[in-house]
């Protein structure tokens, strides 16, 4: 079940750490009423389409229920597309025109496809959305139908007030980001325009934290570790369970795993994670101290291992990989011939994958177990703290 908080903050950079940008300011949002029930009537209908991954889903669905809305708006037809490298995998994009055409565009980013959902396992429907105690429920409440419905009721607002920015805005919702993510690749390639934007703006990142009601905290993700999948897995002949052997290949995996288990990665900071350390700390709380050593310009080793006991924080600080699923064996009364697992590796931005495959191999140190990339990694280099961007977003979140 996911749930999201009912106040939504504005976008977060596209491009894992945050850089947090910090307020005083007790002003809420600037936001008509029927703005806000603009916004929950186009969120509720995203939760009510399920647009997981094709057959069980469509995600061109919901790609086509946002077109309508924003072509009854008054959009022009030319200006409001559903396209994509296959008929039940649409991505959205609309352009909203600004006055300066020289101007690059930017482009803001959602997707609406999701996980699928079983409703046995929740306690609420899914597909309904549901509010209770200051939370929003469904699927895609917070991954990231919130993004997609802000985005799209925007739109709608700024045509409403006749707004006319300097540049055009381009929206894309995209139909696989929680598979293959071929549609957005399939975009740049086709629609060229798309990837010649200023600077880009995804929802599906970052976002505002309150405290008795007050804006404190927007988050900004400036950058996005590297996602890579391996396959580890023991071949041997096997045999009968009467008759055990040494090599059994379950073992042998579950050695390899368990070293892999107490292996870490060394820590690693860039431009993005010093600057998020160093605002957090202002914040205060537990590991403010450790925060504000670690940001120096000679991180301080004993801080950076308090860090690493938060979750969080680790995954900040260095590259990661852990076992996620297993599968092994054929009958209950057979040795198993093969034991596979997977590790999911979330690679540090600047890290050459291939280091992490000479680490995986120096970890585990047994060459019966054969290691593989499940598919190659897409490069995700760290975005600049551009201050222009930054700085309105800031001066935003202030008012």
């Amino acid at each position: 079940m996911i749930a999201t908080p009912t106040w939504m903050g504005a976008a977060a950079l596209a491009l894992a750490a945050s850089v947090l940008l910090h307020t005083t300011a007790s002003a809420q949002a600037r936001t008509s009423s029927a703005d806000r029930a603009l916004a929950r009537e186009i969120f509720a209908e995203l939760i009510a389409i399920d647009s997981s991954e094709p057959p069980q889903g469509d995600p061109r669905a919901a790609s086509e229920a946002m077109a309508a809305r924003l072509r009854a708006a008054g959009f022009a037809e030319e200006d409001v597309q559903v396209i994509g490298p296959e008929p039940r995998l649409g991505n959205l994009v609309a352009r909203y025109r600004g006055s300066n055409r020289r101007l690059p565009p930017i482009l803001l980013m959602a997707h609406i496809d999701v996980v699928p959902a079983r409703r046995d396992d929740w306690s609420v429907d899914p597909f309904t959305l549901t509010e209770q105690d200051g939370y929003f429920y469904g699927r895609g409440a917070i991954d990231n139908k919130a993004g997609a419905a802000m985005l799209v009721a925007n739109l709608i607002r700024y045509r409403q007030e006749g707004f006319r920015p300097q540049r055009d805005l381009i929206v894309v919702l995209t139909a696989d980001e929680e598979t293959t993510g071929a549609s957005i690749q399939w975009l740049l390639q086709n629609h060229p325009e798309v990837a010649r934007a200023g600077f880009a703006l995804n929802t599906d990142a970052g976002g505002g934290e309150l405290r008795e009601g007050r804006k404190v905290v927007m988050g900004v993700q400036a950058s996005e570790k590297v996602y890579l999948d391996y396959q580890l897995e023991v071949r041997n002949p096997g045999g009968h369970s009467s008759r055990p052997r040494p090599d059994n290949a379950i073992y042998q995996l579950a050695g390899a795993l368990t070293r892999l288990e107490h292996h870490r990665f060394p820590v690693q900071l860039n431009e993005v994670t010093r600057a998020y350390f160093r605002r957090t700390a202002e914040l205060g709380g537990p590991y403010a101290e450790e925060m504000r050593r670690v940001a120096a310009a000679s991180p301080d080793a004993a801080a950076a291992e308090r860090l690493s006991e938060d979750p969080g924080y680790n995954a900040m600080l260095r590259t990661t990989c852990v076992a996620t699923m297993l599968e092994a064996g054929h009958a209950e009364n057979a040795l198993p011939q093969t034991a596979r697992a997977v590790v999911n590796c979330r690679i540090l931005p600047g890290e050459d994958p291939a280091e992490v495959d000479r680490a995986l191999r120096e970890v585990v140190g047994d060459t019966a177990v054969a290691i593989r990339r499940v598919r190659e990694p897409t490069a995700s280099p760290p975005s600049p703290l551009r201050p222009e961007v930054l700085g309105v977003i800031e001066r935003l979140t202030q008012r």
